[in-house]
């Protein structure tokens, strides 16, 4: 499987980063989150004075064959319709880029359908749906590998064009069945827990879901020597854009990225990069707490904090988009503040 080189962040800045946002005009801690994200910001970049350049969303998409077994209310034509739709602009992901300035990239994943070129979607499809995890795996080993390369391949052209701070979206009518059973098998979180409306399902459609996933699950544990192996929770149960991403989210922090991690979905994809290089989640920061009822146990599974609850469930990367002028004003505040040492004003604290 394709191997990451993921540093640790260096602590040792981390004393005189303090001390810099302890002395700004203010008392201390008052500026609450924005001063643990300039720590933590300043920390990743490994300086006194971050910045946050060229900001771009990465929309993975990808369809799943388990959307047979009727789990969503979204036809499987909605994954290529609403990706064409980015494309046009015009889509809830489009505002929001445009308004917080992110350059929003599309990258065809596996979507069962044959996109015409020309649209500015980057073909980078493995195969045309996921098999069904109801009766068997999901994605080869060889097809996981060429997702992790494809996802971190998309980060590193956006890192040569000069970006430092990326967020990642998906689209993919089923993807919430899949990243239900990596939350349970990562978390050890009950199943039931771990599964939500999705697209929009009423009460007996998560029933249903839940029975459905439940079946899938024995069957995975019946025939899977190691059930607690990553690489076999991700081929048995993954969509080609959730392992893209994964892939994405392991080359930024290779490349000291800051990665801003959207809701349930691209939460699910963290988890599982935390399962391959537990070092990643330095590099990570929450954006939104949805509203799909696994998130909250998921954040507080990684002992994580959302910087907002919007109570989103649309994905698209737009609840990480939405946290993005926050952490916009925790790196103004450390920059742009004085310091009680620069100003005539006493220390008042």
């Amino acid at each position: 499987m394709k191997q990451f080189n993921i540093t640790p962040i260096a602590k040792d800045l981390r004393p005189a980063l303090l001390e810099k946002i302890d002395n700004l005009t203010k008392p201390k801690g008052s500026l609450g989150r924005l001063e643990e994200l300039a720590l933590k910001i300043g920390m990743i970049q490994h300086t006194l004075t971050p910045e946050l350049r060229n900001p771009h969303n990465i929309l993975f998409a990808a369809d799943h064959g388990i959307i047979e077994e009727g789990v969503t209310v979204s036809p499987k034509e909605v994954t290529w319709q609403q990706l064409s739709h980015f494309s046009k602009g015009g889509a809830g992901i489009n505002f929001l880029c445009d308004q917080n300035g992110f350059k929003l990239v599309l990258v065809d994943a596996g979507v069962d359908y044959d996109i015409p070129a020309g649209h500015g979607i980057i073909d980078r499809k493995i195969r045309r749906s996921t098999r069904n995890f109801l009766h068997e795996r999901a994605m080869t080993a060889d097809e996981l590998d060429r997702c992790l390369q494809e996802g971190a391949n998309t980060v590193y052209e956006v890192h040569a064009a000069g970006c430092n701070i990326v967020s990642f979206g998906e689209m993919g009518s089923g993807n919430t069945s899949s990243s239900s059973m990596w939350m349970h098998l990562f978390t050890g979180i009950p199943l039931a827990d771990c599964i939500g409306a999705g697209a929009g399902l009423d009460n007996d459609g998560i029933r249903h879901k839940y029975d459905v996933l439940s079946r899938a699950l024995a069957k995975f544990k019946s025939e899977t020597p190691d059930a607690g192996n990553p690489e076999e929770i991700m081929t048995w149960f993954g969509g080609y854009e959730l392992a893209m991403a994964v892939g994405g989210m392991l080359r930024a922090a290779e490349l000291g990225m800051i990665v801003l991690v959207d809701g349930f979905i691209m939460t699910a994809c963290a988890l599982a990069a935390s399962k391959l290089y537990p070092e990643m989640l330095d590099y990570c920061i929450f954006g939104h707490q949805g509203d799909e009822s696994g998130h909250k146990l998921m954040l507080r599974h990684l002992n994580v904090r959302a910087l907002l609850h919007l109570d989103l469930r649309l994905g698209e990367g737009s609840g990480a988009v939405c946290a993005y002028p926050i952490v916009m004003s925790a790196v103004n505040m450390i920059n742009n503040m004085d310091s009680f040492s620069s100003v005539n004003v006493t220390k008042y604290f």
